[in-house]
């Protein structure tokens, strides 16, 4: 077996999406997309809305858009409302997914014609893996993207963690509030708010450890593949405490630097400070890691999040590559491509490529002027 995706057979393990329909979303007036169950491609000039595809399709499965905090950016310029539609076939249920965003403010997300009260109640409902140029951001840049890119691929399969890191983040600014801006601070109050960041922080390092262990489980034998066994990757849990995680031990380290807390005016211990290490031979891929050895990384922690996801709730993900193909080499494409054969793929691209060599049967679009046009198949 050359490449560990290529484990999927036809056992009708499947999540897809048939169809979408996007009004005043972004360039698009009102576009409507049939595709396959397999590889759907669409090619044109940088700037003519490929990105803006995937991003409707992201912000069906995530309620947020992976590009901008602003809602209303998403919204045609000269437009009250955006819309998105979507019909999506799973194991469990088939789902129509309907979001309104509002250029006034707010957002009304429907599953099957019924309102969600929360975003907790979109996600996990459709599963995608993304990956642009710009996650190798995830290997080079700060904590935060880490962070990030945990809290996401958690949040996907555990609505609880969610619903933790929500409430982490409302304590942690109630608590930090009351450093920063209150000469006498209420220490009772303090207390509290201690005592339930340690609680929290608990659950959810708990979950981060859990999904770096089934990282660690998945990544080794999708790296060296990649690698033709050259190479092997570790991820590393930072958390400065070196102990076994109980609510105990960080309540401990959360009073042990509340002096300096309150100097600061901001909360020095919890996981809105934690990062993770990706080791490969032994070195720190941060510092000592060549462009191309980041890529591969990359390249791993998106393949093994897919089989995650598949073990998590025994459906493959739905892929989205944006942009990626041109900045790998012929090995690297040739293993995705390859390795997405049974995959509902979604893929933008300036050309075809070198694709006509690496496989057939594909859903070929072209994309300009903010219109669709679905091409004869390679």
């Amino acid at each position: 077996m050359n490449f560990i995706i290529l484990c999927y057979n036809s056992t009708g393990v499947f999540m897809n999406l048939e169809k979408i329909n996007l009004i005043n979303f972004r360039n698009y007036d009102n576009l409507n997309i049939d595709f396959s169950s397999n590889i759907n491609m669409f090619i044109g000039n940088n700037g003519e809305g490929k990105t803006n595809i995937l991003e409707s399709i992201y912000l069906l499965s995530y309620g947020k858009s992976h590009r901008t905090r602003r809602d209303r950016e998403l919204i045609n310029w000269n437009r009250d409302y955006s819309y998105i539609g979507s019909h999506f076939k799973t194991n469990r249920l088939n789902k129509f997914i309907e979001i309104k965003l509002f250029k006034s403010g707010g957002k009304a997300i429907n599953i099957n014609k019924i309102k969600i009260s929360s975003i907790s109640d979109l996600i996990g409902v459709v599963n995608v893996v993304f990956f642009s140029p710009e996650d190798l951001k995830i290997v080079k840049d700060s904590p935060s993207i880490r962070r990030k890119f945990l809290d996401i691929e958690i949040s996907k399969l555990k609505k609880s963690y969610y619903n933790n890191l929500v409430n982490y983040n409302k304590v942690l600014y109630e608590k930090n509030n009351l450093i920063k801006f209150n000469k006498n601070i209420d220490l009772k109050l303090l207390d509290i708010y201690d005592y339930e960041l340690a609680k929290l922080s608990f659950h959810i390092i708990s979950s981060r450890l859990w999904y770096l262990n089934d990282l660690n489980k998945y990544s080794k034998e999708i790296h060296r593949n990649i690698t033709n066994e050259k190479e092997n990757i570790n991820f590393i849990y930072e958390n400065g405490i070196y102990e076994d995680i109980t609510i105990e031990r960080l309540h401990r380290k959360i009073l042990q630097n509340r002096n300096l807390d309150i100097a600061k005016g901001s909360s020095s211990v919890g996981p809105h400070r934690d990062d993770f290490e990706i080791n490969i031979n032994g070195f720190d891929a941060r510092n000592f890691a060549s462009q191309g050895q980041q890529r591969t990384a990359v390249l791993t922690i998106k393949f093994a999040s897919i089989e995650i996801i598949k073990s998590m709730i025994n459906e493959y993900p739905i892929l989205l590559l944006d942009d990626v193909l041109s900045e790998l080499d012929y090995s690297r494409q040739n293993f995705i491509l390859k390795s997405i054969s049974d995959i509902q793929t979604i893929i933008t691209a300036t050309d075809t490529g070198q694709l006509n060599d690496l496989l057939n049967d594909i859903n070929l679009f072209l994309v300009k002027n903010a219109n669709v046009t679905k091409l004869t198949d390679l």
